[in-house]
């Protein structure tokens, strides 16, 4: 009701304008023909003519009118330049803002929720320089300001930076008319105010901060490089530390496109992923799920069914499939695609040199991809045993009896499940009211569900405090709403998290800045605070997750090789991740949660995988997929799925969001029958009709009782 008044208002003042033809008052002509009398009636009501004059004049820009224009040169005429400019000053920046705030009023949530996917870039660049981009604008009279006034309005601009910058840029505009104006009988034309060299001048003027920023961050380069000796020339164009995911990525990209490049790792090439995580965690999730499906052999058809396994062959079959793809992620292979491999501890001496095996190499950029480390809490006790983090784990070949997990992320979680089927009495503890924290709380609550079915002991809200030692078992005391809860265990998994790798290799000395989670910290093209140093993958964050490594990995080497020319801003607008248990969980973009904290508009499609015939075929007929769209429309906003192979179905609404399609589009594409991936078409077939056009179904109906007769 506000918006329609306030839109109510502007229609009545714009029918005023337009009604009594006000804009005939604000022609050359004339004001020309009425200078002497607007200059008798200012000496005689001086007070009377500036606050009149002041109150149209912001009205006029206010409702976004034409004539600011003919009212600056009316102002110039009547009052001087000085107090001509101070009164047109003030009421052009007054009347720009009520426009600004009008604009954003009314319209400025229906335009971001709509396109929102198209303003993320432009809404990111007015956060960091907003002002800047305002005040070239300001400083540049031939671009209609009013324009500006309602386009800015739309943005996320703070409306004190807009009333500011718009009083400060407007100001060489306004004196070059009100100085016009005190010159009214030589004027032919508005348009012949602004010379093409007075523009050009504007222009200059206009670009002048950014030159200016850019000189900034040219001396801050060489500040923080002056205290070191730059060589002459260098051994290699680029140097990785770390041959992990973002590392070995980096590395590819470099030698990809001819550069001469090295790569240092100090342990295992293919990192984490590749020996501790990713790789390790599905060769377990299988085994563990091998078993599950036995216990579920009625299910389909099989009276009954055994297995007898061992579980140091399990482990060992994990090891066994590291083996497999070790060749992937090789010195031999990355040796043969042009990398120079060097196996070492690096140290980065000053920012073109490193330091490994008692050699010192230089190269014109140093990339820092040395990943991620298990975070191990404070634990009073904890030092008393032997306890297992995902990087030891792995080594692990006699069955423990008890085990807890502390911590319900994606790899606590993931972990739990697996050793659980694989006959472990597990109790994963976690200290935040819902395991799986960046999901919905349903989410969470399905899967605990699941874990409780199949004999997990669930503890949330329970906070580790110590561990006591008993003979060959222990207990950890957890703290649960003010209350001690002794749980024992022969083993004990510390997955709470991970901190990533910035210490012990030069970067201290250098004083490379970290953010305050302890990652590196990194502008837009993954550049530290050094120039020359770049970053990627966990050690810079903000995800954590294999993709997004590799992703960011080409934003780091083409701009550490190409920057001169041109650099590219890392894309974080579209990240998928899955957690593999069983449901799995899959999601892109926003859910539930998310959209409600960023007070973002929404409507909620769903479709249960217990209505999917490959889902029933399999016996796999759990699960659903939760669409978020934009009010009214079929726009993307987010897509949580719930159940078998979600992490691989998640793909169709990744590809959808990132190239912008819709749920239309995707209900007009065939899927193959009878897939899991049918269940993307059929929750858009459920949002198509959720929208269905009822008052033309209705005429369309009408229209065959017709054809009836």
């Amino acid at each position: 009701m506000k918006k329609i008044i306030i839109l109510g208002l502007l229609m009545a003042v714009i029918a005023v304008f337009i009604g009594f033809d006000v804009d005939r008052f604000l022609t050359l002509e004339y004001i020309k023909s009425q200078q002497s009398s607007f200059e008798q009636f200012y000496q005689q009501n001086q007070l009377l003519t500036i606050l009149s004059f002041f109150i149209a004049y912001v009205i006029i820009t206010g409702a976004s009118l034409p004539g600011a224009a003919i009212m600056t040169l009316i102002g110039g005429a009547i009052f001087g330049l000085v107090t001509g400019l101070v009164i047109v000053s003030f009421a052009s920046s007054i009347g720009a803002t009520l426009a600004f705030l009008v604009s954003r009023y009314i319209f400025r949530d229906s335009v971001q929720t709509r396109f929102s996917h198209h303003l993320s870039a432009i809404n990111d660049g007015i956060e960091k320089d907003g002002a800047f981009y305002l005040f070239a604008l300001r400083l540049v009279p031939a671009f209609p300001f009013f324009v500006i006034n309602l386009l800015m309005g739309l943005t996320q601009l703070k409306t004190w930076t807009f009333y500011w910058v718009s009083q400060l840029g407007m100001l060489a505009g306004t004196a070059v008319y009100v100085n016009a104006g005190t010159q009214l009988a030589q004027i032919e034309s508005v348009s012949g105010i602004l010379s093409p060299g007075l523009i050009l001048s504007f222009v200059l003027l206009a670009i002048l901060p950014f030159v200016a920023r850019k000189t900034v961050n040219l001396v801050k380069n060489r500040r923080a490089l002056k205290a070191y000796q730059k060589p002459a020339s260098f051994d290699t164009n680029l140097i990785v530390i770390g041959g992990g995911s973002a590392g070995l990525v980096t590395a590819y990209i470099a030698a990809a496109v001819k550069a001469k490049v090295t790569l240092i790792e100090k342990h295992k090439m293919g990192g984490d992923c590749l020996n501790t995580g990713c790789v390790p965690s599905k060769a377990i999730i299988r085994s563990a799920k091998f078993l599950s499906h036995i216990s579920r052999s009625e299910e389909f058809g099989i009276k009954k069914a055994n297995a007898e396994f061992d579980f140091a062959h399990v482990m060992q079959r994990v090891q066994s499939v590291i083996s497999k793809i070790e060749p992937h992620d090789s010195v031999e292979r990355f040796t043969g695609l042009g990398v120079d491999v060097i196996e070492g501890e690096a140290k980065i001496v000053s920012p073109w040199s490193v330091e490994v095996n008692g050699k010192t190499l230089s190269a014109r950029h140093i990339v820092v991809a040395t990943g991620a480390r298990p975070f191990v809490p404070p634990i009073e006790g904890l030092e008393q045993i032997d306890y297992y983090t995902s990087d030891n784990v792995w080594d692990m070949r006699v069955k423990p009896e008890k085990m807890v997990v502390l911590g319900g992320g994606p790899i606590g979680c993931e972990l739990t499940q697996s050793f659980n089927r694989l006959g472990i009495e597990v109790t994963q503890v976690e200290m935040a009211p819902q395991i799986m924290g960046r999901e919905d709380p349903e989410i969470s609550e399905l899967v605990m569900q699941k874990f409780s079915d199949e004999g997990v002991k669930v503890l949330v809200n329970h906070r580790a405090k110590k561990i006591i030692r008993q003979g060959d078992r222990a207990e950890l005391i957890a703290q649960h709403d003010g209350t001690d809860v002794a749980i024992p265990f022969d083993a004990l998994l510390v997955a709470v998290g991970r901190a990533p790798n910035v210490s012990g290799f030069g970067l201290e000395q250098l004083g490379v800045r970290l953010t305050p989670r302890g990652t590196i910290e990194v502008n837009e093209y993954l550049q530290s605070n050094i120039p020359t140093i770049y970053a990627c993958g966990d050690v810079a964050g903000p995800y954590q997750f294999t993709h997004t490594a590799s992703h960011q990995a080409w934003y780091a080497s083409v701009n550490a090789l190409f920057g001169i020319f041109k650099r590219f801003k890392a894309d974080y607008s579209v990240i998928p991740w899955a957690t593999f248990t069983e449901p799995e969980v899959a999601r892109v973009g926003l859910n539930e949660t998310e959209a409600r904290a960023q007070g973002l508009a929404y409507e909620v499609t769903r479709y249960g995988i217990d209505d999917l015939d490959r889902a029933i075929a399999d016996s796999e007929a759990h699960g659903f997929i939760k669409v978020l769209t934009v009010p009214g429309k079929d726009k993307i906003l987010g897509v949580t799925l719930v159940g078998e192979h979600a992490g691989d179905l998640i793909a169709e609404y990744v590809l959808a969001m990132k190239h912008d399609l819709g749920l239309n589009k995707i209900l007009g594409t065939i899927h193959i029958y009878p897939t899991l991936a049918e269940a993307n078409k059929f929750v858009a077939g459920e949002w198509k009709k959720a929208h269905a056009p009822q008052k033309l179904l209705d005429w369309v109906s009408r229209f065959h009782r017709w054809r009836r007769g």
